[in-house]
């Protein structure tokens, strides 16, 4: 992580730390250890701990770190709610980042649609995930415990190029402010084809 960034996800840390809510780990999602918080980010396990923020085996790296800082300041008691689901540019104040959003979350796959289909059984298991309805083929993964997107694939055919389309649960600028939504598309994205090109 670069200071910059580990500077954010610090004071992130200190300011949710300094006023802990006593039912932190139900607003994540979370399982409770001592000071530590344990849940499921980018299809891996995370803790989050007054220090620092791991992520499988390692720290979490840069923009990552920061979403899960922000996911853990914002998170509320509200309940997932998935539909209808809705598009970014249907989230309040997003209009500067739409540009940014489509080519990092959906355009960035649109080259992979094939291999994503071949692959949609471990994105989902490692992003605990289903198939969903929707397009060619459609999956829906969690990225963080109360935040879901719904990816619409369409492969390439002889008339029309491939499409990809990125959806947002019905409430999850509940959990993260909107340029955090965007950056958790990206790097869900980045993910995506991490896991297909194993």
């Amino acid at each position: 992580m670069t200071d910059n960034y580990q500077k954010i996800v610090q004071d992130n840390l200190h300011r949710l730390y300094a006023a802990l809510p006593p039912d932190l780990d139900v607003r994540l999602a979370a399982r409770r250890d001592g000071d530590a918080f344990i849940f499921d980010a980018f299809g891996d396990e995370c803790r989050l701990t007054p220090t620092g923020i791991r992520l499988g085996d390692g720290d979490i790296d840069s923009v990552p770190g920061i979403i899960v800082s922000l996911y853990a300041l914002g998170a509320g008691s509200e309940a997932l709610v998935t539909e209808p689901w809705r598009s970014f540019k249907e989230m309040p104040n997003s209009m500067p980042y739409w540009g940014a959003f489509a080519s990092h979350t959906e355009q960035v796959l649109v080259p992979h649609v094939a291999a994503i289909y071949h692959k949609t059984a471990d994105i989902c298991r490692i992003f605990r995930g289903a198939l969903a309805k929707g397009g060619d083929f459609a999956l829906v993964i969690h990225p963080l415990p109360k935040i879901a997107l719904c990816y619409i694939f369409y492969q390439a055919d002889e008339e029309f190029p491939a499409t990809v389309n990125c959806l947002f649960s019905h409430n999850a600028n509940l959990f993260l402010p909107v340029d955090g939504l965007a950056d958790l598309g990206e790097y869900s994205s980045k993910k995506i084809l991490a896991i297909v090109s194993r």
